[in-house]
């Protein structure tokens, strides 16, 4: 199996730790002596060095102060807040609602040319109705105990859809049928994302495959991830958002996703398993 998605933010961190330690050493301090020039607790030092405990900008700057190399910490800070952008707990990016997470993204959304998107939980944002979506962020804005402004998240996650009908714009979509079942809202909300979905399959830019039940799988079940023009890749996880840019690691989500396009089925079947799941709901 590939590495959990949160590898490559822990490696950068041990990283950055690795570095702040090799520095201390270059000045021929201890870590008892460097934490007496900070008025720190030696275990503070041994916790930064460690990579269990994330440094701040301000410990990064004294750090190489201390050490003389204060040349050196604009790098730093910049190596450290590459690797906090990686993994953003949702309490972090969510503690003032769902809207801004929205829109903070529209940005990304709107000069991507290539979608490769992957969902084996729930209908992909990119391709909900505004009743499943108010559904899922309501049940999302419960369980993080976010402030409720599920209208105001709903409706700029429309307006960032409207990225599947501009020119040129190509999307790679792929579902597990189980999204097809897992009822989100209710009855009357899934018959309509999923009428939806069987409309949203004759746009010519738009490649909507489910990987049935009954699929052979030489890959197993991966979590939610969208890859943007090859070139990034978001994972979801429960407590957190990860980004991926490291060429190496979104080549094997863009490997994945080729091999679970492998899978699925498109055309009249992918439509008969989404029939079949409206049918159920009656």
């Amino acid at each position: 199996m590939t590495e959990s998605p949160t590898a490559a933010v822990q490696a950068a961190r041990q990283q950055l730790a690795a570095r702040l330690r090799e520095i201390r050493k270059e000045a021929e301090l201890t870590a008892t002596e460097l934490a007496r020039r900070l008025d720190w607790y030696p275990s503070k030092v041994s916790r930064i060095e460690h990579a269990r405990t994330p440094p701040g900008t301000a410990d990064i700057r004294a750090w190489c102060a201390a050490c003389g190399a204060e040349n050196l910490a604009d790098d730093l800070v910049a190596s450290a807040q590459t690797a906090d952008s990686m993994y953003m707990e949702w309490r972090r990016v969510q503690r003032t609602g769902l809207r801004h997470l929205q829109e903070s993204r529209v940005e990304l959304y709107e000069r991507t040319r290539l979608f490769r998107i992957y969902c084996s939980t729930v209908v992909p944002g990119l391709l909900q109705t505004p009743s499943y979506a108010t559904a899922l962020l309501n049940s999302i804005s419960r369980f993080h105990r976010t402030p409720n402004d599920v209208a105001e998240a709903v409706d700029a996650r429309m307006r960032r859809s409207q990225v599947l009908f501009v020119n040129g714009n190509r999307f790679s979509v792929l579902v597990e049928e189980s999204v097809l079942r897992y009822r989100i809202g209710d009855s009357e909300t899934m018959a309509g994302q999923l009428g939806y979905l069987l409309t949203l399959m004759s746009l010519p830019s738009v490649s909507l495959g489910v990987i049935p039940f009954s699929a052979s799988r030489p890959l197993w079940t991966l979590e939610t991830f969208n890859v943007f023009d090859d070139a990034r890749v978001h994972v979801e996880l429960l407590s957190a958002a990860v980004k991926i840019t490291a060429p190496g690691e979104v080549e094997q989500y863009v490997r994945a996703s080729k091999e679970l396009a492998g899978m699925a089925v498109y055309g009249s079947a992918a439509r008969d398993l989404i029939t079949s799941a409206i049918a159920h709901l009656r």
